[in-house]
């Protein structure tokens, strides 16, 4: 029995029990969400970690890629990277190794950290130079083994998507390296992908493991220029029609969403995405507001991220500093992880379900600065360590912040109405 076939049936498994606890959620609501799909709880049967939720009425959730390439394979960096990732709050890591020892890299991450790990099978049938039909599922069949808890198949770049892409020629083409591959395989070979012809191979492997599907966008824009373009339209069309079977199949299934989007075209995309999906988990790239800001991208992304967020994208993926430059380092890794959380936060303050347990970290953080309480504002930042660095580094030691210090607004407000309250009492 997979989660969603025991959700199907109306029992209520000690994951979905503590997914309610974490998120204060009824039981058999989130009991039915998981069981119409709206919910994926991802874990593999072969691990044991902390069970973590992500849809509808739930909080925001944050993926960190990470994982070797060509020329820089060291697996102990991508066990670093991970450990960093989690550190810094991220709820989920996608190993995307195409260098090296991918399979021992995968294993060691997987070891490392007690979080859901995702994977993209389809690199590692290219980089190991079997990028056949055969090859798809071998790379699908031995990742799953291994006990990764979700996985990134572009079923929705097949045929019908490459002439509509023929049609409506972009400026940067197709993005995804996922995608890409699967391009190259039906250009060089006159077949179907593989994947999305025996989509049923796929849903029989998925059972077997409790494998949550990560339903890829293959075709998602590059770039600002080619965002919304009837191309991405499509590959919704046919991701929608995927889940579907997925419910059918008792498989747990969430679907990516597209990545350079200008901000005003956002809620659309979502929107859409959501509708056509059956509400089904969506799980973002970015989305990057503009094309021009390589080395902040992270931000770019984390702008489009909370809009998204407020029009119901249920998993943002970390971009970091170094997205369209180069592999991430551990730093870079931190650093988008904490901005990704940011976004999530942000949105999750308008999200139904969840706005007024966000609303309460914010509380408690106000609080703490109405009272110039730097011990309690340390506590309830996102990122602690950073905080207390920059409040210290010039070693001065106030009261009140170095940018007000004896004109600090907050002991001036209070000071003030202290006066009034006396002169109050007085007459």
């Amino acid at each position: 029995m997979t989660l969603m076939e025991d959700a199907l049936r109306g029992k209520i498994p000690d994951r979905i029990r503590k997914v309610a606890e974490q998120e204060r959620i009824d039981p058999e609501r989130l009991r039915r969400l998981v069981a119409s799909g709206r919910v994926v709880i991802p874990r593999s049967v072969h691990r044991e970690i902390p069970p973590m939720g992500i849809g509808e009425r739930l909080s925001i959730k944050v993926n960190l890629n990470l994982g070797s390439s060509e020329h820089l394979a060291d697996p102990a960096a991508e066990v670093e990277k991970a450990r960093a990732a989690v550190a810094s709050g991220a709820d989920t890591v996608m190993d995307l190794s195409t260098g090296g020892e991918i399979d021992l890299i995968r294993r060691s991450v997987m070891k490392a950290v007690s979080v859901p790990i995702g994977t993209v099978p389809i690199y590692q049938a290219a980089v190991s130079g079997d990028l056949t039909s055969e090859g798809f599922f071998k790379a699908l069949e031995a990742q799953a083994r291994d006990g990764v808890d979700f996985v990134t198949v572009h079923v929705g770049v097949n045929r019908i998507s490459l002439e509509r892409l023929k049609r409506d020629p972009r400026l940067l083409g197709v993005v995804s390296r996922g995608g890409s591959l699967t391009l190259k395989y039906m250009a060089e070979s006159g077949e179907e992908n593989p994947y999305y012809e025996d989509f049923d191979h796929i849903l029989d492997i998925a059972r077997e493991h409790d494998l949550t599907l990560s339903l890829g966008d293959g075709l998602r824009p590059g770039c600002i220029e080619d965002s919304s373009d009837r191309a991405k339209f499509m590959e919704f069309i046919l991701l929608g029609e995927m889940v579907e079977r997925c419910r059918t199949a008792g498989v747990q299934a969430m679907v990516e969403g597209p990545g350079h989007v200008p901000a005003d075209e956002i809620e659309t995309s979502v929107k859409a995405m959501k509708h056509v999906t059956g509400m089904a988990p969506l799980y973002l790239l970015g989305p990057l507001v503009c094309d021009i800001a390589p080395g902040y991208d992270h931000i770019t992304a984390a702008i489009g991220g909370t809009i998204a967020g407020m029009a119901g994208a249920d998993f943002l993926c970390a971009t970091t500093p170094s997205e369209h430059l180069d592999l991430p380092t551990v730093e870079d890794i931190v650093e988008g992880t904490y901005v990704t959380r940011i976004a999530a936060h942000a949105a999750d303050l308008t999200r139904p379900g969840v706005q007024e347990r966000a609303r309460e970290w914010d509380r408690r953080m106000a609080l703490s600065r109405a009272d110039l309480d730097w011990e309690g504002q340390f506590k309830e930042a996102i990122n602690p360590g950073l905080a207390r660095r920059i409040r210290h580094r010039r070693g001065v030691d106030l009261e009140t912040c170095t940018m007000c210090s004896e004109l600090c607004a907050i002991r001036l407000t209070k000071e003030a109405m202290e006066r009034e309250r006396a002169r109050d009492q007085r007459s």
